[in-house]
């Protein structure tokens, strides 16, 4: 499949504006631009020079560059716990994922604040001057990772030099890289959608239960007990995605997405996966992405497609007009659940409701 990157232009690049209200009131405005591709290297100055003054404000603002900041260590949110200076943990995470995760894991140990809500796309999301103020008041911070912050993870990774930050990845990187995907057209990063097989998210919660253990020994055992029965959980439920899948006829088992976000879900569960875009919504389907697709529809007479909670539909429509023009007739399948999870009060608002959510509705339209 081909697909087309879009990079960030090297004329953001321009020194930074000491006008903060002039960087917030163009940012959006600047990234507009430059992702419908209007913005160009031969006008717009100010617009681009606002835009570069975003990015680094942001930055600064969450490593409290020129004395705003302070250094909190592990030890440092360990004793203010024992000290009984501090009640529970104040975390914040990136993802409604990792945030789901922690909450069950920290229980009454943690209070959870969480950046980025139902339908917020982490690839192309912008950190504000709210989420400065989360992080910096955070006693700890847990992330994805794997750049699925996209514009978040060079301020995430320089954080973890002035306070707790973790990414729940780390361990499988750093002792199980070939468990991960590695895409080709990822330009050699890996594929950051951990969470599609539900085994490697168990590994996450073991690295966020020791991380916790770490922050706060004197509710170990706490966390602990709780992780058992969560993974005990999270163990039941790859089982189920497994029988499930199978269930769906194997010449039609076939899942075709918005985006490349569901590849570890294919692997795991085995079913053929292919996305219009790539696997950060950053990149761009083209016209012969979308016919590649559209053959694969028809010759395999697949009878639906699937829109994602976090990327506009327009993409998926594309393909369902295309093959009606051919003479076949596809339809959406359903909603999943990709890169965020559902809103406050529902099933999806949970991993566990999530996961579920997501196989029920892909059997259901594929079967």
């Amino acid at each position: 499949m081909v697909h087309r990157s879009v990079a960030m232009p090297r004329f953001l690049a321009l020194p930074c504006a000491h006008d903060p209200s002039k960087i917030l009131s163009n940012q959006n405005y600047v990234f507009r631009r430059w992702k419908s591709g209007s913005l160009n290297e031969k006008g717009d100055t100010m617009s681009i020079y606002a835009g570069r003054c975003w990015v680094v404000l942001f930055a600064t603002a969450v490593l409290g560059i020129g004395g705003c900041g302070s250094s909190v260590s592990t030890g440092d949110v360990r004793d203010a716990l024992s000290n009984g200076k501090a009640q529970v943990l104040s975390i914040v995470c990136t993802t409604g994922q990792v945030g789901d995760l922690v909450i069950h894991l920290g229980g009454e140990h943690v209070r959870v604040e969480t950046l980025m809500g139902p339908g917020v796309d982490p690839h192309l999301y912008r950190g504000t001057l709210g989420d400065t103020q989360k992080l910096n008041r955070a006693d700890a911070v847990f992330y994805n990772g794997l750049h699925l912050e996209g514009r978040l993870a060079e301020a995430l990774e320089n954080l973890a030099s002035r306070k707790p930050t973790f990414a729940v990845t780390e361990e499988i990187v750093a002792q199980s890289p070939q468990l991960l995907r590695k895409p080709p057209e990822f330009d050699g990063n890996y594929d950051p959608h951990v969470w599609f097989d539900v085994a490697l998210w168990t590994r996450c919660a073991e690295t966020v239960t020791r991380k916790l253990v770490e922050l706060d020994s004197a509710h170990a055992e706490d966390y602990r007990r709780r992780s058992a029965a969560y993974i005990a959980r999270l163990n039941k439920l790859h089982d189920w995605c497994k029988t499930s899948i199978a269930a769906i006829p194997s010449d039609r088992r076939l899942l075709i997405t918005a985006h490349d976000a569901f590849g570890y879900f294919g692997r795991a569960y085995d079913i053929e996966v292919h996305g219009l875009q790539g696997i950060s919504t950053a990149d761009e389907a083209d016209l012969a992405s979308v016919n590649e697709l559209v053959d694969l529809l028809v010759s395999r007479q697949v009878k639906a497609v699937f829109v994602e909670s976090s990327v506009p539909p327009k993409t998926i429509q594309s393909l369902i007009q295309g093959c009606a023009a051919r003479g076949h007739t596809v339809v959406e399948g359903g909603e999943l659940f990709s890169d965020a999870m559902g809103l406050a009060g529902t099933q999806e608002a949970e991993y566990i409701g999530m996961v579920e959510h997501n196989v029920n509705t892909i059997v259901k339209a594929l079967k």
